[in-house]
């Protein structure tokens, strides 16, 4: 990979020392310690009354290549940690500068081509994924790692804020036009999972009218 091209380490230890230290992230690697296994959530799928069962499901312990799109293990308030990062303009805890602030800035930006707009998101393995769209019929866009919805959101999220998801049905979102940003974990196949999604979005219309209704 590029990154093993230019530092000489893995990608995972380049994050390690780049990110999950100076955030605080202490469970979240691409190989889990005897620790974090001891705490790991399995992959359970839906059954054909909509109820749960475990799944024979889990990613190598030590991966040949690290992934820069998926592989690592984590817990929600480490990635609650690296949400709160983008809000505060890269800045982690006690001011530690991760990210430089016009790196946030560009990294939070359109980057597709005026007029093109993210579509639905085909599922190639049922077992694993349903066709995915965000807020069907609205328009979005893609930053470096995020989708942009470019209208506001029914949940309250306002134009122009990042979100993105996991295979297991994990989702976030972060607004940083209001300060508010949220994560909602599960460890559930296939992706897009109906009642999955609808928590989400629950969730989110939550923190909404909470947070924005005047006191």
């Amino acid at each position: 990979m590029v990154v093993e091209a230019i530092t000489g380490k893995r990608l995972g230890e380049v994050l390690q020392e780049r990110v999950f230290d100076p955030l605080g992230m202490t469970s979240t690697a691409f190989s889990m310690t005897d620790d974090m296994r001891s705490r790991l959530a399995h992959i359970h799928a839906r059954t054909s009354d909509g109820g749960l069962k475990p799944m024979d499901f889990e990613l190598p312990p030590d991966p040949e290549l690290h992934m820069a799109g998926h592989g690592l293990y984590g817990t929600a308030e480490d990635y609650v940690k690296f949400i709160r990062m983008w809000l505060n303009d890269g800045r982690g805890p006690d001011g530690v500068q991760v990210l430089k602030p016009e790196t946030v800035e560009m990294a939070a930006k359109n980057h597709l081509p005026v007029g093109i707009h993210i579509k639905m998101l085909p599922g190639v393995n049922p077992t694993y994924s349903n066709d995915a769209e965000f807020f069907p019929g609205m328009p979005k866009t893609w930053a470096l790692s995020f989708m942009i919805n470019t209208e506001d959101a029914p949940t309250g999220r306002p134009a122009g804020s990042l979100a993105w998801a996991g295979l297991a049905n994990l989702y976030h979102w972060i607004d940083r036009r209001n300060g508010l940003g949220g994560f909602w974990a599960t460890q559930i196949f296939p992706f897009d999972d109906e009642t999955s999604v609808g928590g989400f979005l629950d969730f989110e219309k939550a923190v909404y009218d909470n947070a924005l209704t005047p006191a």
